[in-house]
């Protein structure tokens, strides 16, 4: 079996080799994203966009001073995991110091912000995939209120 420069066996654009199931690949290199040091750089610098993916993941960059607004996922915990620089978790209980290495999780339900530190602070996020946009009949939204059908 051939293998790409990346060491895996050679499949098509998806990584599936013809007729057996996806193989694993390297997707970024986050010491090569880092490397590029664009520290005005803000939001997201790479996201996990393989078709069939059952999770999604980004890495975004918070600069010197910024905020991602506290706000609360209610139904997906995150995974956190600081890459570089320093930032603050704001949590309802108060804020936890975060720095290059902390991985942390962020349980759904609970309320979060990000105060990047002086230098700035790039993250991992992975959480499961959101499930897509579906048509749903005139009447489903109503049923969703109280008291609807």
């Amino acid at each position: 079996m051939a293998a790409d420069d990346d060491g895996f066996p050679a499949g098509d654009a998806a990584g599936t080799p013809t007729g057996n199931a996806p193989l694993p690949r390297v997707l970024c290199d986050t010491a090569e994203l880092l490397s590029l040091g664009d520290d005005a750089a803000a939001g997201a610098l790479w996201r996990l966009a393989e078709p069939g993916r059952q999770l999604d993941a980004n890495v975004v960059r918070v600069p010197a001073g910024g905020r991602v607004g506290t706000h609360t996922e209610p139904d997906l915990d995150v995974l956190l995991l600081v890459l570089d620089g320093a930032a603050a978790l704001v949590c309802a209980d108060g804020e936890r110091p975060l720095r290059t290495g902390a991985l942390t999780w962020l349980p759904h339900g609970s309320a979060r912000g990000v105060a990047a530190g002086p230098d700035g602070v790039t993250y991992l996020t992975v959480h499961r995939r959101r499930p897509g946009m579906r048509i749903q009949p005139p009447d489903a939204a109503g049923r969703l209120r109280p008291g609807g059908a």
